[in-house]
């Protein structure tokens, strides 16, 4: 029971979050000063401190690149079954199907369950699947679905078409100019995150088996402490219940995406990773994480509306907890 009061403390954090918008307290837009301090800032510096404060073995990179793997088949999956579906409800399937919330979801939940030496593992795999949930599935959705980046659906005037229009250059000088500007977007998707940056940084210094200094870490704990009350309060800020039955279905379409794909991931890592019990125990309950709060962000840049996005992270992260509380004790009965 011990173990559970965390995670059942994150989702209270959102509910709070919500009853104090709803209550007038926070502003309908009030959640974007939270995120922009989220991920420029708070979640970077948990980052930083975990890496820090743990060991992480070269060997352990192959967690990340599983990490990397698992995050990146759910956007390709659901864009191949989705052919003829209308633009905005692909793109907020695509951006809500995959990916994990791990910094701010899994860390508290696996170090209540495993201790604090499970955090490491997990961070480990939060480096695969950061690249994708901080900036891959992002620039996938827009590449696939021809999304103008840095413009919501409706400022691009997206109709029911499974795309918005594309016309590939002709001449050779049109070419080199679209590789140009597709390459530019690419680099500004991924190297325009901060925590993707560090994560980038600390792959670095691992390899070189470079030790950050003790006094960087005392300054960035406190930035670590903050990292999960920040994130599901924002959570909150910027839920709203679904506003019609359209909604509903999409949700369910989320969660139906996710859960089969958790399920799967998890199962994979158990009995194929070739890793100690307890490690294995870790990544498999990262691969039942709720939907990464990048995804919100992401929505609300694309859709111009992350409310659905944070009502389904909410759901899925009631799911989550249920999923790994009895994913742990089955792992536990079968001798972890």
């Amino acid at each position: 029971m011990q173990a559970l009061i965390q995670p059942v403390a994150l989702l209270l954090i959102i509910l709070a979050g919500y009853a104090f918008k709803r209550a007038g307290l926070f502003g309908q837009r009030d959640y974007r000063i939270l995120q922009t301090a989220i991920f420029d800032l708070v979640l970077p510096g948990a980052i930083i401190y975990s890496f820090a404060t743990n060991p992480h073995e070269i060997k352990l990179l192959w967690i990340s690149v599983f990490g990397l793997i698992v995050a990146l088949i759910p956007p390709i999956v659901i864009f191949l079954a989705t052919l003829h579906k209308p633009v905005a409800r692909r793109a907020f399937m695509m951006l809500n199907g995959s990916g994990f919330n791990v910094g701010c979801f899994c860390f508290p939940v696996v170090s209540s369950f495993l201790g604090t030496a499970a955090i490491v593992p997990a961070a480990m795999f939060d480096i695969g699947n950061c690249v994708m949930v901080a900036a891959g599935t992002n620039v996938i959705t827009q590449l696939l679905l021809h999304i103008q980046p840095g413009k919501t659906l409706s400022e691009q005037h997206a109709g029911d078409a499974p795309t918005l229009p594309y016309i590939k250059p002709k001449d050779k000088d049109a070419k080199r100019l679209a590789r140009r500007a597709l390459l530019r977007n690419v680099l500004k998707g991924f190297f325009g995150s901060v925590p993707f940056d560090v994560y980038m940084l600390m792959i670095v210094l691992t390899l070189a088996q470079v030790k950050i200094p003790g006094w960087i870490a005392t300054m960035v704990q406190p930035l670590s402490n903050a990292n999960s009350f920040c994130a599901m309060l924002m959570v909150g800020m910027l839920m709203d219940l679904p506003a019609s039955r359209r909604d509903v279905k999409d949700v369910l379409t989320v969660i139906g995406w996710r859960v089969p794909f958790a399920i799967a991931f998890a199962a994979i890592t158990w009995f194929i990773l070739p890793f100690s019990a307890s490690i294995r125990e870790a990544v498999a309950l990262c691969c039942l994480a709720p939907i990464a709060v990048f995804s919100t962000l992401f929505t609300d840049k694309v859709l111009g509306n992350a409310k659905l996005a944070g009502f389904s992270l909410t759901i899925t992260a009631v799911l989550s907890l249920i999923m790994m509380t009895g994913a742990h004790f089955l792992f536990t009965a079968m001798g972890v």
